[in-house]
């Protein structure tokens, strides 16, 4: 039961993470970014363990990075894939 709340605890972090470091607004529901931050929590994970360095002394800061990296496309993705991607002012 706890590692299915801390998945939701850190895919809600990576989430907001992922949509604070897009640019424009992404028009997706709060379960979707939610979501969107869980898987990019364990990709982020398996391609720092892949990597070798997904388990260090002391916080995991290049895993974490790897994870918010992950968040952004999976933000990017879902937010592409449900139509709210951000929308840009055209020119006229």
């Amino acid at each position: 039961m706890s590692v299915i709340i801390g998945a939701i605890v850190i895919g809600t972090i990576l989430g907001i993470i992922g949509r604070l470091l897009l640019k424009g607004k992404q028009g997706i529901p709060w379960w979707a970014t939610i979501g969107a931050g869980i898987v990019a929590a364990f990709v982020g994970g398996a391609i720092a363990n892949g990597l070798g360095v997904g388990d260090t002394d002391g916080p995991d800061w290049i895993q974490f990075a790897i994870q918010i990296g992950v968040a952004v496309v999976a933000v990017a993705a879902v937010a592409a894939l449900m139509g709210g991607g951000s929308k840009r002012d055209s020119l006229k």
